[in-house]
């Protein structure tokens, strides 16, 4: 349950424990948030399983759960130290509550549950989509509103973020995510995990003209993603090649084909916003772990411009799953008055934009669909 009450604090600043537990980084943050809104990351520790999930080529949720309980403590007890205070310093702690592998989320937020309870701390139960909403403004001053393209391996979204827990969905994945499509395709060319980033590498030696790959939703005029033809697509193919050239080649095909989609949809979803909002300065921010990937910011920095956007991106460090912006959206939530009770509930899925996904769900009646 949320509880709204007056932010009316006297302190100059607040100090945030963030942790993030809902895939496979068991993350800690301190972030200090002043009274103007200035952000100071005064620690940021993730720990990987990346060797608990390489040998089956993707995250295993169970395996995932079990290392977040081996881990948090220690990663939790680095953050502090890092960032140089003790719990009595601290005036309240964010926990990411969902969407993600709920398992996960439950480690996280249980833990966030008991240092509150402990220290008498206020919790703020984040939407880690929300998170990666405010992720860019880690690095930049970045004021409200903006339009937010939110790319990874569960999410593909684009939003109008008009402030603390206001966002308008204009487009999301009826299928994939465009980061699932990145590891899915590098796990069929056999290249190790995380996939992402390998696809990438590989993909610098290619030539995107060799392989023609399909385009989804050529026919429709609205802001939503699909990648699932395009995955099955690149895995056939992937069983053909014969040489490490002709895999660079798929590679290049792979994420020019991606970066192309991401770019169509977001120029169209440009077009939207730009006419909703009259007169005002333009924003563009992309987040995410795909935004780390190269052609596919160079592709959002052409479109924004095309359509007279600034442009920004969280630093690397904060692109994929990390506790400082679960942290930073936490100490929006706190100074703007807003809690969370005790008995707040993991969610697997949890949607930014709760009526969008109910007045207009992207996946039909007894799919699970996409995670958020």
């Amino acid at each position: 349950m949320t509880t709204l009450t007056n932010s009316g604090s006297t302190k100059p600043s607040l100090t945030i424990l963030g942790l993030e537990t809902s895939c496979d980084e068991t993350a800690a943050s301190v972030v200090r948030r002043d009274e103007d809104g200035r952000v100071e990351v005064l620690s940021s520790i993730v720990g990987t399983q990346f060797e608990q999930h390489a040998p089956f080529g993707g995250v295993v949720p169970e395996i995932a759960a079990r290392a977040h309980v081996e881990a948090i403590d220690d990663v939790v007890a680095e953050a502090m130290r890092a960032a140089g205070i003790d719990f009595e310093a601290l005036d309240g702690v964010a926990a990411t509550a969902g969407p993600g592998l709920v398992g996960g989320v439950m480690v996280g937020l249980a833990f966030g549950k008991a240092v509150a309870l402990a220290r008498d701390l206020p919790l703020v139960a984040v939407n880690h989509l929300e998170g990666h909403a405010v992720s860019a403004r880690l690095g930049a001053d970045i004021p409200y509103p903006f339009l937010l393209l939110l790319v990874s391996g569960g999410h593909c979204q684009l939003l109008e973020v008009a402030g603390v827990g206001a966002c308008t969905r204009l487009g999301t994945t009826i299928d994939d995510a465009a980061g699932e499509a990145f590891d899915k395709i590098a796990k069929s060319l056999g290249l190790p995990y995380p996939g992402g980033p390998a696809l990438e590498t590989l993909a610098a030696s290619g030539d995107p003209t060799k392989f023609d790959l399909p385009r989804a939703l050529l026919g429709r005029k609205d802001c939503d993603f699909s990648f699932s033809g395009l995955k099955t697509a690149a895995a056939r193919l992937a069983e053909k090649v014969t040489s490490q050239t002709e895999r660079a080649d798929l590679a290049a095909a792979v994420q020019f084909a991606i970066a192309r989609q991401l770019s169509e949809r977001t120029d169209r979803a440009m077009k939207l916003y730009a006419a909703g909002h009259p007169g005002q300065a333009l924003r563009f921010v992309v987040a995410g772990g795909v935004a780390a990937n190269g052609a596919v910011k160079a592709a959002l920095r052409r479109n924004c411009d095309d359509n007279g956007f600034s442009f920004d991106a969280p630093p690397l460090a904060y692109c994929t799953d990390n506790a400082a912006m679960i942290a930073l959206a936490g100490a929006e939530r706190l100074a703007a008055g807003v809690s969370d009770d005790l008995d707040a509930v993991a969610r697997p899925r949890w949607p930014l934009d709760e009526a969008a996904a109910l007045s207009n769900p992207s996946n039909s009646f007894g799919r699970k669909g996409a995670k958020a």
